[in-house]
């Protein structure tokens, strides 16, 4: 080797070494999350595969691995049961430590254990037992460590901790109690002079506080810092000279910088440099900041950079069905936009959740309650001391988190209190969920008219950290409309959170990888246990979508112009846009339908659509708060049948799609007939009339294509024949009042231009019912309901307002018959009196499922097959030997599919639901609400039962049907 090329390859390794020295170097000890792993040596006490060394993956939940056995928090509650499962593990594993670390300081992080963790390594202690499930900790190693060669370390973990308030605050918890170390174990090397910590106040008007926390300074060091954005190569460079005290306080200010938000999460890049007495860098530091300032007005509000926040918000825990509590970046961030999918701008937990998601909540722009642990019972106060430490040393630069959480539902240890302030530079509020504490009012589950001196009249800022329980398929969409609206008009209210995020089904490893989500207590999500989305998901999405078009019906009045309100709390609408377009829909009168098939998200449907015409909205420009017009200039705008606007945000996602429908179900019934009877692919024309045949018990309506047969008795079907094959069609027993009395009293039939006529006469709150047959084999049923008043015939006093849940007709099909449907109308999720927003316009298709909402099962399929649909105008039921179908010519019916079945894990048997009518196939002019945690009687008007008062003289309404059985 020649001396030049000696004395570059000194110079390379000085420099690689001088430039290790500066930074802070990560060696893994197990692999980075959920897919990403590393096998160490393991042996459980109790439980399955207990008392013998094996092989487990790190990070992981042990249960997952086949180990110990599987509890849920409410263990407590359950007769007979005294403790959960207490095994205790030991993990064992060899490693090696670079030899140029020799001269650092070498730290062993564990990024979350549980629950009591003790750590050996190369034999030795490494410090006390670590208590407390859900945080970092570390220990000084480098003592203990042979640099250059192999280590060995052990870890022995108790499940159940030796600390009774650390049981009462995590483990008597309504979650699942997993053991093991789940997050990451890691080694780092710093300087023996180096930055331990920072901790940062980025305000909003560029002005930039560090607290430096320092080790093994002399007093001769200085320090520096930098601010750039993530992508940008300039800095503002600011030397202070070094005291030797282990704090120090950087300040500086910068101008023009850009604020976060959660609508505009702009972040920049902090570098704190440790200088030696020459200049050179000791050891540098950087942290991902956001300028903003946050702050709490007393009886006022919750302000971000001086706006008022209504905070839109989801809890969530940190789960997976295959990993527990271990999970990934990838999931984080994935989980991240689904939140901010459905318009939400705020998360709250129980417990810290891992760092990469709080990275996300930063760089995406959500706002963040960071809480304590303590599920109704506290820590003590030296465990407590020792974990608001911990987490806010985690945490504390996280422009995302805006408040902090001791503790949730009583459990609060308010001598902690001050020490959230202590460790927070930012002197971020503290709450205690559920309490109305240090003037914020958090107050769980509040009903509607909430109150006296709580909200309905109350002058605390109000936002309840818990609302919407979502248990099964009640809660989240349902009711919220009434709620918000509500609670957005007061000008206290700083916001809610829903629960939950997702069903929290564990697969099991002890019953051959099934889904248990501990039968009704954990399947409280919005998303299944895989992010399915449920029909709430939808629903939130628009009624809380910051463009709100205010409700539109499209007549032959409407020139384009319609109402538009900007709910951002920091956009001006003109920074965002809005497509329009028109959308034709084809019956099954013309055949084929036209259009193409569009998947919806992952929601197992389709939805069929020719695009007639599009084009951009002309926005306003509106500030957060204000109300303007939009326009449209759609010259085919009655060519079609939907106007669709789907509005987009600044990033150009897209925000919400709704829709409206172009005709009445009337005209565009009587639309397709025509274009049916002028198609080349209309049917041939058909020979001969109908008649009319007459039994002692029934009447007979025949057509050379169809004939149905009502009984004489009650005038329901009781048989319809497709004549060319002869297959029977099996719709019958029907039609049957729902909600109302329905008592034959006169039945006759006759024959009228070539039609068979049947003309049903009734007592109660039905007036008639007509069935036509045409020659073309199309039965239409018109019935005329609640026209007059009866004098108690159809419902206990005519004159008195009367509550229904149900109102319609019903009639049965065997669900053996069905195999899908496809439908025109709003969907593609079923829908509850209270939970319609969400559910659009379209041509649908979904395939029979019976899915049980939340319940654990490889078998769900959203959206659910069963249920009540919105505004059906037809639909096809799918049949692979008799499918027929029938179209609306009433507006506004619902068509109810069969009955979705009870979860079978609910609680004390008691249903979900609320009952469905009798019969499997009903339309309806009324459907009930679904409860949310609360009763029916404690939610709003959008949820209670209609309303029936019938008055002499009154027009009635129609039901209007059309079935075509060929």
């Amino acid at each position: 080797m020649s001396r030049k090329h000696f004395l570059g390859t000194i110079l390379f390794l000085l420099t690689a070494w001088v430039v290790q020295a500066q930074e802070t170097e990560r060696q893994y000890l197990s692999g980075t999350g959920l897919g990403n792993t590393v096998t160490w040596q393991f042996r459980v006490s109790e439980g399955h595969n207990s008392g013998r060394w094996s092989k487990i993956e790190v990070p992981s939940q042990w249960e997952l691995q086949g180990f110990g056995e599987y509890t849920y928090g409410r263990w407590y509650k359950k007769a007979g049961v005294k403790n959960p499962s207490m095994e205790e593990g030991t993990y064992k594993r060899s490693f090696r430590v670079p030899r140029n670390w020799q001269g650092q300081n070498v730290r062993l992080w564990f990024g979350g254990v549980m629950t009591d963790t003790e750590v050996f390594v190369n034999g030795q202690s490494a410090g006390p037992v670590h208590q407390g499930g859900f945080y970092r900790f570390s220990y000084d190693v480098t003592d203990l460590l042979k640099f250059g060669s192999n280590n060995q370390i052990e870890v022995r973990v108790k499940k159940h901790s030796d600390n009774k308030s650390i049981n009462a605050a995590e483990r008597k918890a309504d979650w699942w109690l997993f053991g093991g170390i789940y997050r990451p174990v890691w080694l780092e090397a710093k300087p023996a002079t180096h930055i331990e910590r920072l901790a940062v106040d980025a305000r909003v008007d560029g002005e930039l506080k560090v607290e430096v926390h320092l080790q093994g300074t002399t007093g001769e060091e200085s320090l520096s810092m930098e601010v750039a954005p993530i992508s940008a190569k300039d800095a503002e460079h600011r030397p202070v000279k070094v005291t030797k005290d282990s704090v120090q306080l950087l300040t500086a200010h910068f101008d023009g910088i850009s604020p976060w938000t959660p609508e505009s999460p702009v972040l920049y890049r902090l570098t704190v440099s440790l200088l030696g007495k020459e200049g050179n860098v000791i050891h540098s530091m950087d942290t991902r900041i956001g300028f903003r300032t946050i702050d709490f007005r007393p009886r006022d509000g919750l302000y971000l950079n001086g706006t008022k926040l209504v905070m839109k918000g989801i809890n969530r825990h940190t789960f997976h069905p295959d990993g527990g509590r271990t999970t990934n970046k990838e999931l984080s961030i994935q989980d991240v936009k689904l939140i901010k999918e459905m318009n939400m701008n705020a998360v709250r937990s129980h417990y810290p959740p891992d760092e990469h998601f709080l990275d996300a909540c930063d760089s995406l722009g959500l706002l963040y309650i960071d809480e304590l642990a303590g599920w109704q019972d506290a820590y003590d106060t030296p465990t407590g001391t020792r974990l608001v430490r911990e987490m806010l040393t985690r945490d504390v630069n996280h422009p995302c988190i805006v408040l902090w959480s001791n503790g949730n539902e009583g459990g609060w240890n308010t001598a902690i209190d001050s020490l959230f302030r202590t460790y927070d530079p930012q002197k971020r509020h503290v709450i205690h969920p559920w309490a109305d504490f240090d003037e914020l009012d958090t107050h769980h589950y509040p009903a509607y008219l909430t109150g006296v001196a709580r909200f309905t009249n109350g002058y605390k800022v109000f936002m309840p950290a818990e609302f919407m329980h979502g248990q099964y398929d009640q809660g989240h969409g349902a009711g919220l409309e009434d709620f918000w609206a509500r609670y957005t008009a007061h000008p206290l209210f700083a916001g809610g959170f829903m629960w939950a995020y997702s069903d929290e089904a564990v697969r099991r490893s002890d019953r051959g990888g099934a889904l248990d989500s501990e039968d009704y207590n954990a399947p409280d999500g919005i998303l299944g246990p895989y992010r399915e989305k449920e029909g709430s998901y939808y629903s939130v999405r628009e009624v809380w979508s910051p463009i709100y078009v205010e409700p539109l019906m499209i007549t032959p009045s409407f020139r384009g112009e319609f109402r538009v309100s900007n709910r951002f709390l920091f956009t001006n609408l003109d920074k965002c846009s809005m497509r329009w377009r028109v959308l034709h829909c084809a019956s099954p009168l013309q055949g084929e339908t036209v259009g193409s098939p569009v998947s919806v998200a992952d929601g197992g449907a389709q939805a069929w659509r020719q695009v007639v015409d599009s084009g951009m909205v002309q926005l306003p420009s509106l500030v957060p708060g204000e109300t303007g017009f939009a326009r449209i200039t759609a010259p085919k705008l009655f060519e079609g049948d939907i106007l669709e606007l789907e509005a987009y945000g600044v990033d150009g996602e897209s925000i919400c799609t709704r829709t409206f429908p172009i005709h009445y179900a009337k005209d565009y019934l009587q639309g397709e007939l025509e274009a049916n009877a002028h198609s080349s692919a209309s049917q041939t024309s058909v020979t001969g009339n109908c008649r009319v045949e007459e039994t002692d018990t029934l009447i007979t309506l025949h057509s050379p294509a169809v004939t149905v047969s009502f009984r004489k008795s009650d005038a329901t079907i009781t048989s319809v024949i497709r004549n060319a094959d002869s297959r029977v069609i099996p719709l019958k027993d029907g039609p049957v009042a729902v909600g109302m009395k329905m008592i034959l009293s006169n039945l006759s039939a006759r024959t009228e231009n070539g039609d068979a006529v049947l003309c049903a006469r009734y007592r109660g709150a039905a007036d008639s019912i007509v069935w036509r047959l045409t020659p073309a084999g199309l039965l239409s049923m018109d019935a005329v309901l609640l026209n007059r008043a009866s004098g108690g015939g159809g419902f206990d006093d005519a004159f008195t307002d009367t509550e229904v849940l149900n109102l319609g007709l019903t009639f049965s099909y065997p669900e053996s018959e069905c195999s899908g449907m496809r439908w025109m109308g709003r969907g593609p999720y079923r829908v509850w009196k209270n939970r319609i927003p969400g559910a659009n316009y379209g041509i649908w298709q979904k395939d029979y499922n019976n899915t049980i909402t939340g319940e654990s099962t490889d078998r769900l399929v959203y959206p659910e097959f069963k249920g009540y649909h919105a505004n059906f105008y037809w639909a096809t039921l799918q049949s692979p030997t008799v499918p027929f179908t029938v179209y609306a010519a009433s507006d506004g019916i619902f068509l109810r599919v069969f009955t979705p079945e009870e979860p079978h894990g609910r609680q004390d048997g008691i249903n979900t639901m609320p009952d469905f009518p009798a019969g499997d196939i009903s339309f309806l002019l009324d459907i009930p609400g679904i409860r949310c945690f609360k009763p029916i009687s404690q939610h709003g008007p959008q949820s209670q039962p209609g309303i029936i008062r019938i008055k002499k003289g009154d027009e009635g309404l129609r039901l209007n049907l059309m079935f075509d059985f060929r």
